[in-house]
């Protein structure tokens, strides 16, 4: 095990932690709607659930970004900013 983490980049290392915590704040969001059994209780955990999640997108995108940013054109990094942004304001509206 040791040694399969020695290979792993550590900003993918770091993109899948996020994406681990992520489901697990899912998850743990789920096991609350289904305890608390209430339709106003589950929107309100939905609705929190509504911005961790494009936080969660924004830092991933952003390891990743900074990461190869040396690595593309101006044109590309602002074309992918923009889909960024873009996504979020559909998530968000």
């Amino acid at each position: 095990m040791k040694r399969w983490l020695h290979y792993i980049d550590s900003t993918v290392l770091t993109m899948a932690i996020l994406r681990f915590v992520s489901s697990f704040i899912e998850l743990t969001a789920a096991i609350l709607i289904l305890v608390n059994n209430d339709v106003k209780k589950a929107l309100l955990i939905n609705g929190a659930l509504a911005v961790i999640g494009p936080l969660v997108m924004m830092a991933s995108f952003s390891l990743g970004l900074v990461s190869i940013a040396g690595q593309l054109s101006i044109g590309k990094f602002v074309l992918i900013i923009t889909g960024v942004i873009l996504i979020l304001i559909g998530v968000l509206k």
